[in-house]
């Protein structure tokens, strides 16, 4: 991975109340491009029949079939989680010539999710798109697109703030220079807005601060607000 920082100018002003309070305000920016770390997939099996129990039992042998399915691929138990069975009930409507709607029970509907959490992303990856093997076995299962995220986040962050900052300065000293003064003690800092987008895209940043789940290869990006004084 490579790390990217860049800086820009948002503004520098020279505040002319008293001397003693000039001050010059930069931004620096700190971008880094990373892997994530952790994948989340999730998929959903359905059963119908026009018995409740029936249904029912359908769908937990179709529970042991996926988990003896994932497992056999190398997913651990303490990685899946089978959550509560749903269960719905299904109609059609006929109208008859007078207006009037006749009612038609067609069954029960039952759907269970399984979700997996697992560090081993390349491992993942490639069952979620190798999971038609399930559906050959005659369930009815629907495969979700997986979810990325980085454990890691926080000492990032950390790092990046470090950079943007150390970046800003550096920025700062330059226009001191410049000017023929000489940069005094920090001011101020605030910290801007936080980005995850994918590597390489045209997603757009936003003010809320944009986080990419949907891409495993990521970009960080992170401003930071400064204002020195000047001598």
């Amino acid at each position: 991975m490579s790390v990217v920082i860049a800086a820009w100018i948002l503004g520098s002003a020279w505040k002319s109340s008293h001397s003693s309070n000039h001050t010059i305000s930069v931004t620096g920016l700190a971008s880094k491009d990373f892997d994530s770390d952790l994948i989340v997939w999730s998929g959903s099996v359905i059963r119908k029949s026009l018995e409740l129990k029936d249904a029912y039992a359908e769908i937990k042998k179709d529970q042991e079939t996926i988990k003896k399915y994932l497992i056999s691929k190398g997913i651990v138990e303490s990685e899946m989680v089978f959550n509560s069975i749903n269960i719905s009930k299904d109609f059609s409507y006929v109208y008859n010539s007078d207006g009037s709607r006749r009612e038609t029970f067609n069954g029960y509907v039952l759907s269970q999710q399984v979700e997996i959490n697992s560090k081993n992303v390349e491992k993942v990856e490639k069952i979620s798109r190798e999971v038609t093997e399930i559906i050959d076995q005659g369930i009815e299962f629907n495969s979700n697109a997986p979810s990325y995220y980085y454990t890691k986040l926080d000492k990032l962050k950390l790092e990046m703030l470090a950079n943007a900052t150390a970046n800003a300065r550096q920025r700062a000293e330059k226009i001191a220079e410049n000017a023929g003064a000489q940069l005094g003690k920090l001011k101020k800092a605030d910290m801007g807005i936080f980005q995850i987008t994918a590597q390489n895209s045209p997603e757009e940043l936003t003010w809320g601060g944009a986080f990419n789940t949907y891409s495993k290869n990521k970009t960080a990006r992170i401003t930071v607000k400064t204002d020195y004084f000047v001598n």
